[in-house]
């Protein structure tokens, strides 16, 4: 059966999800991932650190993935090299639990390095560098959390901010547009969104911190601007990797969000940056 245009139904275009679509299934899976995030968040102890040690797992192995899975790979030991990795932030996260933070980030640049000579090859630097990339991001977030009576306003105040940050972006960058931020790296990321997430996250930072009873509200207002910018990094850092080998998303793991790795690369660089402004800076401003 053919319609007035002459062409056949079978032959029409199947429809394209739109915005709202994707929007939607972006929301559902937000909303089912959240609270148990943000219940172990609560929790603290234990609960926290398996939940975080699940996660550093799925993130770097992800990482590994993207380098040595793709077409444009060049590792010799790819599959070594991945479970060393998942090994390595294990690791990384019982010494925390035992040593503390000093010992722990030293001990993610020295497996990352051991982990990039197992997988040899030209891209064998890539491939180490997954290593202390989530492990140091995990050492903040653990540092965070265990800080002695701001721990919970603290991590909270991180990944809120970050949180508002996408969110702003995502919304500032849809419906405002404009000149790109970095069009070789992420073409779709503009200016307007490292605005609309810096004002959003320095905004969130500053309920937070009220809401905290923390010393210094303008702080925190500045302290979340900042938090959105070197997030924003971290997410290009890790869209530079993706390019680099022809890459889309990290995983399938989390449906209308991509990978693991998609969702917590502006965390993992912004929790360690946060984490060394408070024990330095932080301490002596008093802000928290």
């Amino acid at each position: 059966m053919k319609s007035s245009t002459g062409e056949s139904a079978a032959s029409a275009p199947r429809p394209v999800p739109g915005r709202a679509g994707d929007l939607r299934t972006r929301v559902w899976s937000a909303l089912a991932l959240g609270p148990p995030v943000l219940a172990a968040v609560w929790a603290g102890g234990w609960v926290f650190l398996a939940v975080v040690a699940v996660v550093s797992v799925l993130s770097v192995h992800e990482w590994m993935a993207i380098v040595g899975r793709s077409e444009n790979a060049r590792l010799d030991r790819p599959e070594p090299a991945r479970l060393l990795a998942c090994a390595a932030v294990l690791a990384v996260i019982a010494l925390y639990a035992v040593a503390g933070a000093a010992p722990a980030a030293v001990a993610c640049l020295v497996l990352g390095t051991a982990a990039g000579a197992v997988a040899g090859g030209e891209d064998r630097w890539v491939a180490g560098l997954g290593v202390p990339y989530v492990g140091l991001g995990v050492v903040g977030l653990l540092w965070l959390r265990d800080a002695p009576s701001a721990g919970l306003g603290l991590f909270l105040f991180l990944m809120l901010a970050v949180w508002a940050c996408d969110i702003g972006a995502y919304a500032a960058g849809r419906s405002i547009g404009g000149p790109k931020l970095a069009p070789r790296i992420s073409p779709k990321k503009t200016w307007a969104g490292l605005i609309g997430g810096t004002v959003a996250a320095a905004l969130i930072g500053l309920a937070v911190a009220i809401g905290s009873d923390a010393r210094s509200a303008v702080a925190a207002l500045l302290l979340g601007g900042l938090v959105a910018v070197v997030s924003q990094g971290g997410d290009l850092f890790e869209s530079a990797l993706k390019r680099r080998y022809n890459v889309k998303d990290s995983s399938r793991l989390i449906p209308g969000h991509g990978g693991l790795l998609d969702r917590i690369d502006g965390l993992l660089v912004a929790a360690p940056v946060l984490a060394l402004f408070h024990a330095t800076l932080g301490a002596q401003l008093a802000w928290w």
